[in-house]
């Protein structure tokens, strides 16, 4: 029977989604046919601060126990407080978490997007947590993994010298992590 992956993606729009299917054919390619991934659009709907988590809270809710979780960019920031924020039900294999945005400051529109000032006790330490940034990242800066790498010193932390947000479209280095699961 095949690992489960749920791949949740950056932004919120139809390009954000086709942009992120590279990445997901690229994590496809190196697990081969051991892993099934489901790739949901998540559309922006107009409640940013709760429709994300709750499609993401949907998608995890129909998946099996022992489900893989990646997210890239805004996705994996809205999976972290999703899981950070509600009473998953689901037993997680492992989170992989892609240049993952850390929100701060107080301006309107960020506000919807912070994570919880308690975030990192309520996530489960005994599972594993991934996060990977490339150094050379220009639209979240790489210094917001250090944010997380103080909160949550039990993680996994991958620096990628270079790549971008999207990796230059390789997750070698995260499909390696998933299969030492």
């Amino acid at each position: 029977m095949a690992n489960q992956i749920i791949f949740f993606h950056g932004g919120g729009s139809e390009q954000d989604y086709e942009v992120d299917e590279k990445l997901v054919a690229s994590l496809k390619s190196e697990l081969g046919p051991d892993f099934l991934i489901h790739y949901p659009f998540l559309p922006d709907n107009g409640t940013p601060d709760l429709g994300r988590r709750k499609q993401i809270e949907k998608e995890i809710s129909e998946s099996k126990d022992g489900v893989i979780l990646v997210g890239h960019s805004f996705g994996a920031s809205m999976l972290l407080a999703c899981l950070s924020e509600t009473n998953i039900k689901k037993e997680i294999g492992g989170i992989f978490l892609i240049a993952t945005p850390f929100w701060h400051g107080e301006e309107d529109w960020v506000v919807p997007f912070k994570l919880k000032p308690d975030f990192a006790r309520r996530l489960n330490e005994k599972t594993p947590l991934f996060f990977y940034h490339c150094m050379d990242d220009q639209e979240v800066p790489s210094t917001q993994m250090k944010t997380y790498q103080q909160n949550l010193p039990w993680a996994s932390f991958r620096e990628i010298k270079a790549g971008g947000h999207q990796f230059n479209d390789d997750l070698t280095v995260v499909a390696n992590d998933i299969k030492l699961l």
